[in-house]
């Protein structure tokens, strides 16, 4: 057709949603067209064409409906060089941390120990393809691309990484390969300015974006803010966007916006369209360029749907680095209590937890690779969002920290033993209620207790003493009845109007937080603090956050005297409950050191 279908698209003509093409094949009588999985039909589609217009198609280039590409280098390699050991990998987008280049691909599956890195350097005006390096680590995200990590180039080196499969053991001889590169029109997004990850939620999307510097901890003016919606990368030279719509709530990292009638009308098409967000300049009085963005959002098609439709009463939603050895104790005791569902998010571990986590599918265990450092309160709203239609309770608390019921845990009521579904069952007594959506409970903070190595039998055996006082608190929230804007603090949730919270007595209930363990294990918190505005412990900056321990500098060498720090009463309530009724009567062993709980 001719390009009016291209202009009455742009001008705001809903009928028409672009379908992503992923090749094509010229035959002498027709051209074949591959594209997404998708149920399509030839009656609903016309046939796009191009035709030059002074000597350039670029008018219409941001329409062409193809995607993102990787540097030609690699495909340059692999075509004219005949180097057939390596194959060449679609790169999607790039995203440069401080310590890492997070790379995202077609969804392929991917290994590590399979990949380089590849990076390019300036060599007389043009590029070349200088150094390789083994990739960090790879991971699935979501349901159609994969990531992979890369170490950050070195001075002089492009951030614009490119990947290539290994096979076998390659010499670093072998890595050195110079081809031809057109790496201009390949961007890479700063993490502190990029939109990053976008979910569908009815009439709206969900953006998550970093770089907008929104207040913490309370709502923002959403009228600042609009949505873009196409296929272009944003921050390149395919910037076009297809349709714009206004926002309507604005939090932290978190802008919801209305769906463009197109997509609303036909969300199972939305497969793969990209999503940034735009500020408008009070100043100028004009919208300013939209954010780089490597967010895609995708239609109910794309995950899959549960044949169970029956919520679960109680989930639990965390988010972890390199805690991979302290799930089993954590969740095995909290399905003890009732929890019937876990969503770890996983932030860039290296522990091993995938392996923890195939352990403990028998507790309906999944965990979510969450990428983005620094992001817990958004990656809370992205697990609300997530966990909504599955559950009617959702609790957001760590892997060192316990509920406790001092009182039941003493009183047995009825058949079977103290503990058993005593969770589960606090928070369906209020799965009715017309004004409660959270559930508040104190935490008890517990330290090293006078030891010096990890307790073998778990924390809530070998930590039995802690501070007086409680320190801060954690939820349990209906996801359902959550404020839209989704803000949270972490320990608590913005409720829709007309809904409050509960707090639990503490002699009923209490979280024993087992904050201050063994130095070797403690240490590890100053390497990175998840919460987005929670001070890394390494800078120099405010030292009298509760998030501290207090007295510790900005470098992780222990204290004189750690083992006996944190110690004001002595406290083994949940200590004897777990070795009289979860303890294996005759071995004595506990459900943590078993197979199954």
């Amino acid at each position: 057709t001719s390009s009016s279908i291209l202009d009455s698209f742009n001008t705001n003509n809903n009928r028409f949603l672009p379908i992503l093409v992923n090749d094509r094949v010229l035959f002498p009588d027709h051209v074949l067209l591959i594209v997404s999985n998708q149920v399509l039909r030839a009656q609903d589609l016309d046939c796009v064409y191009y035709r030059k217009f002074n000597g350039s198609d670029k008018k219409y280039c941001y329409l062409g409906l193809q995607t993102a590409t990787s540097s030609s280098s690699i495909l340059d390699s692999f075509n004219n060089n005949n180097n057939n050991r390596f194959l060449p990998i679609l790169v999607n987008d790039r995203v440069l941390f401080p310590d890492h280049v997070l790379l995202i691909v077609s969804n392929q599956v991917l290994r590590a120990q399979d990949l380089d890195c590849v990076y390019y350097r300036k060599f007389n005006g043009s590029d070349e393809v200088v150094k390789a390096r083994p990739a960090l680590s790879a991971d699935q995200y979501g349901a159609f691309r994969s990531i992979v990590r890369c170490p950050v180039p070195e001075a002089n080196y492009s951030a614009v990484v490119d990947l290539r499969r290994r096979v076998g053991d390659v010499a670093e001889s072998d890595w050195s390969l110079r081809v031809k590169s057109n790496q201009s029109s390949q961007s890479v997004y700063s993490w502190e300015n990029v939109v990053y990850d976008a979910v569908l939620d009815g009439d709206t999307a969900v953006l998550f974006v970093k770089g907008l510097n929104l207040r913490p901890h309370r709502r923002s003016d959403p009228t600042r803010f609009s949505c873009h919606f196409g296929f272009g990368n944003w921050g390149g030279e395919n910037e076009g966007f297809v349709l714009t719509t206004e926002a309507v709530t604005a939090a932290q990292e978190v802008v919801r916006c209305l769906l463009p009638r197109s997509i609303k009308n036909m969300p199972e098409r939305a497969q793969g369209i990209r999503v940034t967000v735009s500020h408008y300049s009070s100043r100028a009085r004009v919208h300013e360029q939209p954010i780089g963005s490597v967010a895609k959002i995708y239609g109910p098609k794309a995950e899959e749907v549960r044949r169970d439709k029956r919520k679960y009463e109680l989930c639990v939603c965390t988010m972890v680095w390199n805690q991979a050895q302290a799930l089993r104790e954590w969740i095995k005791y909290h399905a003890w209590l009732g929890v019937e569902r876990w969503f770890i998010y996983d932030n860039n571990s290296d522990d091993g937890i995938e392996d923890v986590i195939k352990e403990l599918e028998f507790y309906n265990v999944s965990r979510q690779s969450w990428p983005w450092i620094k992001a817990q309160e958004a990656g809370f709203s992205h697990c609300a969002l997530k966990a909504r239609d599955e559950c009617n309770w959702v609790g957001f608390f760590d892997v060192d920290e316990f509920f406790y019921f001092p009182y039941g845990f003493r009183h047995l009521k009825g058949k079977g033993l103290p503990g058993h579904n005593y969770l589960k069952s606090m928070v369906a007594n209020f799965s009715s209620s017309k004004t409660i959506a959270e559930i508040r409970t104190d935490c008890h903070s517990f330290g090293p207790s006078g030891l010096s190595s990890p307790p073998e039998q778990g924390v809530t055996v070998g930590y039995t003493c802690r501070l007086q006082s409680p320190e801060r608190h954690k939820s349990i929230v209906r996801p359902d009845l959550l404020d839209s804007s989704l803000l949270n603090v972490v320990h608590h949730f913005l409720l829709r109007e007309g809904f409050r919270h509960l707090n639990v007595i503490a002699s009923r209930v209490v979280i024993n937080h087992y904050k201050y363990q063994v130095w070797d294990t403690f240490k590890a918190k100053f390497y990175r603090r998840v919460a987005t505005y929670v001070v890394d412990w390494q800078k120099d900056q405010n030292k009298g956050s509760k998030d501290r321990a207090p007295g510790l500098g900005t470098e992780a060498i222990e204290p004189p005297n750690w083992r006996l720090r944190f110690c004001e009463v002595w406290d083994t309530g949940l200590r004897d409950f777990v070795l009289a009724y979860l303890a294996d009567p005759v071995t004595g062993s506990l459900p943590w050191k078993r197979t199954l709980m």
